[in-house]
């Protein structure tokens, strides 16, 4: 009774990325409320800018697991090449 399991690449691998990205949402948007929460607590009194803090923090959280689920599932993004000068851009003493 063997069995033949097809075994998915990493990179085509879409549960797996899925599976990653939820928990890091998760992680990020949980810890990151913490910590507003805690700053919020420690800096401000009125409760209307504790809870702003928090939801700053929350959104922070968000926003970075988007970026990272967003470079699991399409690969790092290209990095732009720095502007080639010429020598007839490059000032000339003389």
């Amino acid at each position: 009774m063997s069995e033949t399991k097809e075994l998915v690449p990493a990179k085509y691998d879409v549960n797996a990325k899925w599976d990653a990205c939820l928990d890091l949402t998760v992680r990020r948007f949980v810890y990151s409320s913490l910590a507003g929460a805690f700053s919020g607590l420690l800096f401000f009194r009125s409760p209307v800018t504790r809870w702003a803090s928090v939801a700053f923090g929350a959104g922070i959280g968000i926003g970075s697991a988007y970026t990272d689920c967003s470079r699991i599932f399409d690969g790092y993004p290209t990095k732009l090449a720095p502007p080639k000068l010429d020598d007839a851009t490059a000032p000339q003493d003389g």
